[in-house]
């Protein structure tokens, strides 16, 4: 009896956890800006590819599992802004749901200041439900939900400032349209979620850059904040702390091989009511840029032009 008290209550925990978790908690959020920002799209010059996984709390049944892959692409050369595709998975016990958005974002020069982006993601999201119940045999719960699943259409909005002095701020709103998604007496609410994110980047500490990031969420019901201190040495290595306020306090290293390439490792350790069943929680991050060639500047040949 106590088993399936237990089991119970984390199920129970993980529908909570569900409401108020329809967007991903991601300790390397400072790699995955355009998602919860599309103003963010291009705005740094070359094509960068982002993966990340995330394990949250460790070993506890039907716990969140994450998966994201993000694309951003700064092509100015060729038309004014910059475009990407963010795609996103999440797994929370018997629940799935896929995001998969295309951004644009139009870049807008404010004197010296810095450049303002402004973004909008258009795509889908799609959320199901396979369970597996174990009800008796000889009398089923017809009330107990069965596996269906639905898809319909998603946005976010976002603007995002990147001054010249190595700092940026911005605020941005995902599940604009707040789509219902449902299929027969099953449905799943999106909610609006918004965001505020700002980082200062101070350079030449001891060989290094101190960097400084914070993210803030909200639904209008329940708030949560992330802030990020790192030490990055030679643009070669980095280790830092994060802080959330409602979930975990974690440690982060990463590494960069090559030039435009980073790996990184991050450990939370569980700070709310299941740190005393959670192992922590895992991320692995891997992070590539590359950079089309300069185009060569041409020499006109008629003579009127030499």
């Amino acid at each position: 009896m106590s088993r399936k008290i237990t089991l119970l209550a984390l199920f129970s925990l993980a529908m909570n956890v569900l409401m108020a978790q329809q967007d991903k908690l991601i300790t390397h959020f400072i790699y995955d800006k355009m998602s919860l920002n599309p103003g963010e799209t291009g705005i740094d010059d070359g094509i960068c590819m982002t993966s990340l996984y995330r394990n949250q709390w460790d070993k506890v049944n039907g716990a969140p599992n994450s998966a994201l892959f993000n694309i951003g692409a700064n092509l100015t050369r060729f038309f004014p802004g910059g475009v990407g595709l963010a795609f996103y998975h999440d797994a929370i016990a018997f629940n799935r749901q896929n995001n998969v958005l295309l951004n644009y974002s139009y870049p807008l020069e404010v004197g010296d200041a810095g450049t303002l982006g402004i973004g909008l993601g258009v795509g889908i999201i799609n959320f199901g439900m396979d369970p597996t119940w174990v009800p008796p045999t000889s009398n089923p719960d017809n009330l107990l939900p069965a596996k269906w699943k639905s898809t319909n259409l998603d946005m976010n909005f976002g603007l995002y400032f990147k001054g010249t002095s190595d700092y940026y701020f911005g605020v941005s709103s995902t599940h604009l349209t707040e789509t219902l998604l449902a299929q027969d007496s099953n449905s799943f609410q999106t909610v609006r979620h918004y965001y505020v994110m700002g980082g200062k980047k101070i350079r030449n500490i001891a060989g290094g850059d101190l960097d400084i990031q914070a993210l803030i969420r909200t639904d209008l019901i329940k708030t949560s904040a992330d802030l990020n201190v790192r030490y990055i040495w030679r643009d070669k290595l980095y280790g830092g702390l994060t802080y959330r306020n409602v979930d975990a306090i974690g440690l982060m290293l990463g590494w960069m091989p090559i030039n435009h390439m980073t790996v990184g490792y991050s450990y939370d350790v569980t700070t709310n009511k299941l740190a005393s069943v959670s192992r922590g929680s895992h991320e692995i991050l891997l992070k590539y840029c590359f950079y089309l060639p300069t185009p060569p500047i041409t020499r006109a040949n008629h003579p009127r032009w030499l």
